[in-house]
């Protein structure tokens, strides 16, 4: 078993999205911890957190995250420590996402990530614009320790095209609603995933975070 460091968490960087606003809120929730926004190896090996996160099209993210290896660094700090992926991160641990004509994912979790639709409507029938972008309501689904101290149906921001469905129901621990019912938050043992940008998602976002700061990994 690797010898963590203590209070210190790696932020992956393949080169998709703005990891700074990600490191700044988990500084402003653990202002003890040293967060290091990195692709090192070793950095992200030795730290006692990992961040997973990512923003873009997952054809270039796949291809990225697999240039530097970084499917292999996530699968072993999932055995190891606490890991939390974010948004297209979410999406990347699933086995296969329909973007860019198909494209095969790390496969830490079975499951698909599938299109929204062109013809996406609400229950009136109100058409609804992808991607589905903005503040709506998480339905947690199951206790967990990301969940301490933020209310049901706290609202979260969202910004993707593309949903989650993971295979094993188990795996569920919270759901959203924009047109079809899509997972919002997956959690296997050491994992806890999220569509949703908790960086971006205000008190119930840096509460998320803070709790991934304490949490020592299961459940």
């Amino acid at each position: 078993m690797t010898r963590f460091h203590m209070n210190t968490v790696a932020v992956i960087d393949y080169g998709m999205g703005n990891l700074h606003s990600v490191a700044k809120a988990l500084e402003h929730v653990a202002p003890n911890a040293v967060v290091t926004v990195t692709s090192d190896p070793e950095t992200i090996r030795s730290a006692e957190r990992v961040v997973f996160p990512g923003v873009g099209a997952i054809r270039d993210c796949m291809a990225e995250i697999r240039r530097l290896g970084i499917d292999s660094l996530v699968r072993e700090a999932v055995q190891q420590k606490p890991v939390l992926a974010i948004c297209v991160g979410m999406q990347a641990v699933m086995a296969h996402s329909e973007e860019n004509g198909g494209v095969d994912c790390i496969n830490l979790l079975e499951g698909n990530v599938r299109f929204f639709g062109e013809n996406l409507q609400s229950e009136t029938g109100e058409r609804l614009k992808v991607p589905h972008m903005g503040w709506n309501e998480v339905e947690q689904t199951a206790s967990h320790p990301l969940w301490h101290g933020i209310p049901q149906y706290s609202r979260f921001y969202f910004v993707h095209s593309y949903y989650v469905t993971a295979q094993n129901r188990k795996l569920l621990a919270a759901s959203c609603r924009y047109g079809v019912n899509f997972d919002a938050a997956l959690m296997d043992k050491n994992l806890f995933a999220v569509q949703f940008h908790p960086e971006k998602s205000h008190t119930a976002g840096l509460q998320l975070l803070e709790n991934f700061m304490n949490w020592n990994g299961s459940c």
